[in-house]
């Protein structure tokens, strides 16, 4: 039997309170709450209750669909439209309503595929950040990233998408979603600003509708993304008690509330409409919102539990502590590349009508970007160091996806491929910036990957935005397409900047401090001996590898080992030879 920690224990207070005070608004939740967001407008529809004539149409006969249809002909006709009144036949607005009820069928149908494929990117992650981890830990990074969906997908429930999208209505290629239309603003400079969002907790009274449910399914996979983040920052000495509060404490308030800024109707979304710069922050599909908040969290969380034993000198010089798998790694960037197929393009929200046709580009975009993104990184590698690097060259891949994740709706194929070249070179650069002057330890290059790309992507949209999308017409409320700085609209640039900034001046500092409290409170970090041992067995109970024979490394001077003597791990350990 598994002993449970005292750590835990209070994780797991933490958990139920936490979730408890930010869930309790909900059962406050009217029938039919006041809106702070104008609902959407209906269409006054003519009378059009005339039977019409269906033998106009020429609809196959019974005799003819028995023979087969080889050629997708006669399949779907006048005959498979929906008749409201069977006595008075199929009316014209029985066609129109069949013809509306489709478009966002097919809306629903996009975005919920391409949520799972965002959700199949887990395993993607898993993989990568186990690969570059040591085989003694395999089984406590595995299990990081298997819960955090859990916990985090809680979380959001409770309370995170209420405050992201509680006021995000009218979503009008999903139908409206309108029971999100409550949105918690203030009034300043003349201005209001919305700051979070006030419908939809556990999903409950009136957000009980179905084009609710479709956004919270594509929103929380998204959460999910930036939620594991942070386990490839931390692993390999994160103590798994202070992973899960610090996880569930993400994903109910840090992301959801610079996600409603972004995309739920905040303030960095109207800048645009308040002040005039451009089209307020512009984030496609969240290289701020998901890799930049990420990124950023995992550099806070890095900081506050240090760097992993022997992997700095006396001198500050740090010491290379290679991955046991370059193989799952490759695998899972693969993996990656394909779910980022639902991440960009899926984040149309539609594949009819609004301009949703450029799921095509946005899709090439994607490619081409983590194509040159692999590239840079291989090349900056090889010029540096005479050899190239497997897990640079993934990193790269990454790098360049994070970084056309905001701009991949609003540039062409050349800004794609130049974002993604710089990317590649970029995390590059900023692994060695992140290790060697700012002496923090990640293992698998989350901050870089996703924290300094992401920025990058940010900065990106201000810059090689071309004008040519048109997303129903306008974006943020601001009429037009968004265009940057290289194609002749510098305040969208601006824009950009301010959301940089409260990047690094807002969501680091909240998510510093919150896990300093966890640090506190439960611990952040594990024993000594136990990172030594490896986390499988101390953490977890169980080698991820039982039949692997594992090298013993020696224990600091200073450091006792106390406490090997109650694990009793089946572990064997080789004898080293001389």
């Amino acid at each position: 039997m598994i002993r449970i920690g005292e750590g835990m224990k209070r994780g797991s207070w933490m958990i139920v309170l936490a979730l408890l005070l930010c869930g309790s608004a909900a059962w406050g939740q009217s029938a039919a709450p006041a809106s702070n967001a104008p609902p959407a407008t209906p269409v006054a529809a003519p009378a059009m209750t005339a039977p019409l004539d269906v033998k106009a149409a020429q609809p196959p006969t019974t005799d003819d669909l028995a023979k087969g249809d080889p050629g997708g002909t006669k399949t779907g006709t006048v005959s498979d439209v929906v008749v409201s009144d069977t006595n008075k036949g199929l009316t014209l607005a029985d066609t129109v309503n069949q013809v509306g009820q489709n478009r966002i069928a097919i809306n629903f149908v996009w975005t919920l595929i391409t949520g799972f494929l965002v959700m199949f990117m887990q395993a993607g992650f898993a993989i990568v950040e186990t690969g570059l981890c040591r085989a003694k830990n395999a089984n406590h990074t595995m299990m990081m990233n298997f819960m955090v969906y859990g916990f985090g997908l809680f979380a959001f429930w409770v309370c995170g998408f209420a405050l992201q999208m509680g006021g995000c209505a009218p979503a009008g290629t999903l139908g409206g979603a309108n029971p999100l239309n409550s949105e918690h603003a203030i009034s300043l400079l003349g201005k209001t600003w919305g700051i979070y969002g006030t419908h939809g907790f556990f999903l409950s009274g009136v957000t009980y509708d179905v084009s609710v449910m479709v956004l919270f399914l594509f929103q929380m996979v998204f959460m999910d993304t930036a939620l594991t983040i942070v386990t490839g920052a931390a692993a390999e000495r994160w103590k798994y008690a202070a992973f899960a509060v610090s996880s569930v404490f993400m994903g109910a308030i840090t992301y959801p509330l610079f996600a409603n800024w972004a995309w739920g109707g905040g303030w960095l979304s109207q800048l645009g409409a308040n002040f005039g710069l451009g089209h307020g922050y512009a984030d496609f599909a969240g290289s701020g919102v998901v890799h930049a908040v990420g990124g950023i969290t995992a550099l806070a969380v890095s900081m506050i539990i240090g760097p992993r034993i022997g992997k700095f000198n006396r001198n500050g010089t740090p010491n290379a502590m290679p991955g046991h798998d370059i193989v799952i790694v490759l695998t899972g960037c693969f993996i990656l590349a394909f779910g980022w197929f639902g991440f960009n393009p899926g984040s149309t929200l539609a594949a009819s009508g609004n301009g949703a046709l450029r799921i095509g580009s946005i899709a090439v975009n994607t490619m081409l970007a983590g194509c040159t993104g692999s590239f840079g990184a291989l090349l900056y590698m090889w010029l540096k160091f005479g050899k190239p690097d497997a897990s640079m060259a993934g990193n790269g891949l990454l790098a360049g996806l994070v970084a056309i994740t905001a701009p991949s709706g609003f540039v062409n194929t050349v800004g794609a491929a130049i974002i993604g070249l710089i990317a590649g070179g970029l995390v590059c650069v900023s692994v060695e910036f992140v290790e060697r002057v700012l002496k923090v330890d990640d293992p698998v290059g989350a901050i870089s990957v996703h924290g300094t790309n992401g920025i990058w992507g940010v900065i990106s949209v201000g810059l090689f935005a071309d004008g040519t999308s048109n997303y129903g017409g306008s974006w943020n409320g601001v009429n037009g397409s968004v265009r940057g700085l290289f194609y002749g609209d510098p305040s969208q640039l601006i824009a950009q900047l301010i959301g940089v900034g409260t990047l690094l001046g807002g969501i680091f500092v909240l998510s510093y401090a919150s896990n300093f409290v966890i640090d506190l409170i439960v611990g952040q970090r594990v024993k000594a001996e136990d990172e030594l041992a490896g986390l499988d067995i101390p953490e977890m109970g169980a080698l991820c590898y039982p039949e692997f024979v594992l090298k013993p490394e020696s224990m600091p001077t200073g450091v006792t080992a106390s406490h090997a003597t109650e694990i009793k791990a089946p572990l064997r350990v080789a004898q080293e030879t001389a």
